[in-house]
């Protein structure tokens, strides 16, 4: 049976690399595939991981047809037994859908991967309706560590320096800070996300020395 997979989490879990080890997997097993992708940090038309991974994907806009763009494949042709799509939180609920509509109709296997909340806490649109129509959703478990070293479960913008939560839902960054006014993501623990305290600007070593120890 095809099924519609959800892999969700907080940014730094390593959701870009499952991707690429999925899609790897996948096809290492004589199965063919299509990539899809929206708004990835390393550029258009591609599935970067922060360990170094890169792979060419389609460039999902808000009009993408995933539904045209999979039987087109097909009536070419193409043998399409699965679909990997990162950075599933950008796509829409009517995207979301024609996903849904792929797995149930064509039997064809979709993994998606994203994140569930953004900077406020709040459902992005397509995390929702993932929640809503996915057969499965899998959780993480490679989590990133807050600044206060507690498991890290919140997403929380900076802009230069200031912890935000407030603007447009969706500001492409980065979890490396940059110049003034660019827009930054760090990790959190829901304590810290609640206080609005974040590691940058408050002097905070996340890579402290260890103790002298003698002999």
């Amino acid at each position: 049976m095809a099924a519609l997979t959800y892999f969700a989490g907080p940014m730094n879990c390593g959701k870009s690399t499952l991707a690429l080890q999925v899609d790897y997997t996948n096809a290492s097993a004589g199965r063919r595939g299509l990539r899809f992708t929206c708004l990835d940090r390393g550029g258009e038309a591609r599935i970067s991981s922060r360990i170094g991974l890169v792979a060419s994907a389609v460039e999902v806009t808000p009009t993408f047809d995933f539904w045209g763009h999979v039987t087109a494949e097909l009536m070419a042709g193409h043998r399409v037994d699965y679909l990997v799509c990162d950075e599933a939180q950008f796509y829409t609920t009517g995207q979301v859908d024609d996903l849904a509509r792929i797995v149930d109709e064509l039997r064809i296997d979709v993994s998606c991967f994203g994140i569930l909340t953004d900077f406020r806490t709040e459902l992005f649109p397509g995390s929702r309706r993932l929640v809503e129509l996915a057969d499965r959703i899998e959780m993480l478990q490679a989590r990133p560590r807050c600044w206060c070293s507690e498991p890290a479960t919140h997403n929380a913008r900076v802009v230069d320096g200031v912890m935000v939560v407030e603007g447009e839902q969706i500001a492409v960054g980065d979890t490396e800070g940059g110049g003034a006014g660019v827009v930054s993501y760090e990790v959190l623990c829901r304590a810290h996300h609640r206080a609005l305290q974040p590691s940058v600007g408050r002097g905070v070593d996340l890579t402290p020395e260890p103790l002298p120890f003698s002999d």
